[in-house]
Parts: structure tokens; C-alpha cells; sequence
């Protein structure tokens, strides 16, 4: 069998892609994979370090603010566009596909729509609760949808949609307790309080000055901190910490980004993080107290409401992007301190975990090969 994966800009969009390539792989290990993505993006990293390959298509994404920059960027998408259906077309020719499986981003929209109307089975798998334009348009075309919350028939025709939820490497399932190797993997120890701070991996400005205005208050808690501030961030953040004498702390991991996200969620009592689909996903495997800062900058406010399906059910605390740096060290020393809290927050988010997703959306993807 042969699939073609787009998807790809960020994490959220090319981690459940690498789910699902890594569950047909599991299913029929002589299947030949390959992902499309977006020349530039981080897709075109991550997925060839998860063993598959991929091509890059030239589209981007229109830009939303009106700088003189930005509106010449606008008046190239037309035809970078068409480039990228017309590049589309060919990587589909040369490759021939059985399906095409979408997961969103720049350059999934292309290809799905090469792909239906070459007449190639074609699945989306949409992450959240509330469906992108993109995604909308293009279930009128394509063969099967994969969801991964429930009464999406507003925004999808009914017959064509899966309940999966979303899916997550497979790695996170069943997390043993830490143990001090994996402590040694952030040069931490095992018998202190860990906070694990992640705010995607370009990062989080809110969230990350949050906690350097707080982290004082963190270190005097005799907490302990594992900390991703993204690429963008990195460099401001040590030198703040380095002006606080506190960059060599003992209690104190910083990186721009963390590659061993199963070390982190085993050493992690409590983590923060934005209310994308792949965290939040993520979270109700690994079973963790979360604190949910919803990102304001995404299309239609939709990590909001991914975030407060969970909140309404006690099963993570969600605190505004306005509110942080206000709120966020006060809910965290309180979770941390708060034994019952923590277990009330565990047995509720675990009742959102769909462990088989991975699989189940593999099913799906096998059962449309013609």
C-alpha cells in the first residue's frame, strides 16, 4: 500500500501525521509512506528525523496584518498557488497513491484537492473542535473524516465522519513512573516537584514571561522546573535568567526545545501549556494535572474551546492568555500543594483519552484503498 501524509506548520499538524504513518507502518511494515509539506516549514525537519521522507511544496499562507511586507507577500499567493496544485499533481503522479490522508496546514489543502479530483480515496483527520475553512471547503470532496470531538456533523457532512480522536505517538501510552535516569536526561532529581512548561515550539511570549516574572517564587517553593521557550525565545530568556543569577540553577532545565517529550511528561506533577489539539491529546494519555493558556491568536478562538471542554469537566485548569501573569504561579503552587487536586485532575482528563487513535484512523485509511 502507498499513502501520501500532508500536513505540516506546526507540531499540531505534523505529529499526528507521524501517528499515523508510524500506525499503517505498524499494521503492514512493507507500506511506502511519504509526506508533503511546505518548503520552509518545520515539517521539513521533523518528519525525515522520524524516519519518513518528504517533499516540500513552495505555498504559503495568506498574511493577516497589512504591512508593506506582508501585502507583497499576498500578491505572490496566487501564484504560489497554482504552483503548488501543478507540484502536487506531479508528486501524486510519481508516487500513485492509494490515499491521500490530510492533517492540515498550507500545504494539505493542495494536495487533498489534487488528489479528489484525480480520483485517489482521500481522508482528513481534523484535530479540533472546531473546523478550519480550509477543512470545511474540502469535505464536500473527500471520501472519509476522522474528528477527534464529538457533533462535528455542523461543520462536516455526518455520513463521511469518524470519531478517532486525535493521535499521539505511541510512546506515551501506559507512562512508567520516572525513575532518576530520566531525572539525569534534565540534569534534575527525583525527589522534588516538576513543572513542565511548554509553549509549542516557536513558544509562547505570555507564558514564558509568566514564568520568568515568577520563577523566583517557583525555586523558593523548592520546585522543579523543565522549561521550553521555544525557538524564538531562547536566547531572551537565559539572558534574564542570567541576570537573575539563576541560569546554572540546580532545580533548573531550560531549552529551546525538548526532543524527549516522554521523559518530560514522566518527570512532569504538573504542566502548562497552550490548548492546541496535539497537547491537549497528549495530556489525556499521559494522565497529568494540566494548566491550559489557550493561545488568542488562532483561527476562530479554537484553543479556547478546546480548553474549556476539558475545564467544564474538572479535568484541567484553564487560566486567560490576559490573565497569566496574574494567575498562573499562584495555580501552579497550588496545584503542586494540593494532593487532591491533583488526583481530581488526573481521573478526569484521563476520561478524554482515546489511546487507539492512531490505529483506528489506520483502519480507516486501509479500508479506502480501492
Amino acid at each position: 500500500m502507498r499513502v501520501i501524509i500532508s500536513g505540516g506548520g506546526t507540531g499540531g499538524h505534523i505529529y499526528p501525521g507521524i501517528a499515523i504513518a508510524d500506525a499503517l507502518k505498524e499494521s503492514n511494515p512493507n507500506t511506502e509512506i511519504l509526506f508533503v509539506g511546505a518548503e520552509g516549514k518545520m515539517e521539513m525537519e521533523k518528519v525525515p528525523k522520524a524516519g519518513y521522507r518528504v517533499v516540500g511544496l513552495p505555498i504559503r499562507g495568506l498574511q493577516r496584518s497589512f504591512s508593506p511586507k506582508n501585502i507583497l507577500e499576498n500578491l505572490k499567493f496566487p501564484v504560489r498557488l497554482l504552483g503548488s496544485l501543478n507540484q502536487a499533481r506531479n508528486v501524486i503522479k510519481e508516487f500513485n497513491p492509494d490515499v491521500v490522508v490530510g492533517t492540515g496546514g498550507y500545504a494539505s489543502g493542495a494536495v487533498l484537492q489534487v488528489a479528489a479530483t484525480m480520483n485517489i480515496p482521500t481522508l482528513i483527520q481534523e484535530q479540533n473542535g472546531h473546523a478550519g475553512l480550509t477543512n470545511k471547503l474540502l469535505s464536500r470532496q473527500v471520501d472519509a473524516i476522522c474528528v477527534a470531538y464529538p457533533n462535528m456533523e455542523s461543520y462536516f457532512p455526518k455520513e463521511k465522519i469518524q470519531f478517532t480522536g486525535n493521535p499521539v505517538r505511541s510512546d506515551l501510552k501506559d507512562l512508567p513512573n520516572a525513575t532518576q535516569t530520566d531525572f539525569d536526561y534534565f540534569n534534575l532529581k527525583n525527589d522534588k516537584k516538576t513543572i513542565l512548561v511548554m509553549g509549542g515550539s516557536g513558544g509562547a511570549k505570555v507564558i514564558n514571561e509568566a514564568i520568568l516574572n515568577g520563577i523566583q517564587t517557583i525555586l523558593d517553593n523548592n520546585f522543579q522546573l523543565i522549561w521550553q521557550t521555544g525557538k524564538f525565545y531562547i536566547d531572551k530568556m537565559k539572558e534574564k535568567l542570567k541576570e537573575k543569577n539563576l541560569l546554572e540553577h540546580p532545580n533548573l532545565f531550560v531549552s529551546d526545545f525538548i526532543y524527549d517529550m516522554k521523559k518530560a511528561y514522566q518527570c512532569a506533577d504538573v504542566v502548562v501549556g497552550r490548548a492546541g489539539a496535539l497537547t491537549i491529546s497528549e495530556l489525556t494519555l499521559v494522565e497529568k494535572p494540566a494548566i491550559l493558556i489557550p493561545s488568542p491568536n488562532v483561527a476562530e478562538d479554537h484553543q479556547t474551546k478546546n480548553a474549556m471542554a476539558l475545564a467544564k469537566e474538572d479535568a484541567a485548569m484553564l487560566i486567560k492568555d490576559n490573565e497569566a501573569d496574574e494567575r498562573l504561579i499562584p495555580s501552579l503552587i497550588y496545584v503542586l500543594n494540593d494532593e487532591n487536586q491533583q488526583k481530581k485532575l488526573k481521573a478526569n482528563i484521563k476520561n478524554f483519552a482515546r489511546p487507539d487513535a492512531a490505529k483506528d484512523i489506520a483502519k480507516r485509511v486501509i479500508g479506502l484503498k480501492k
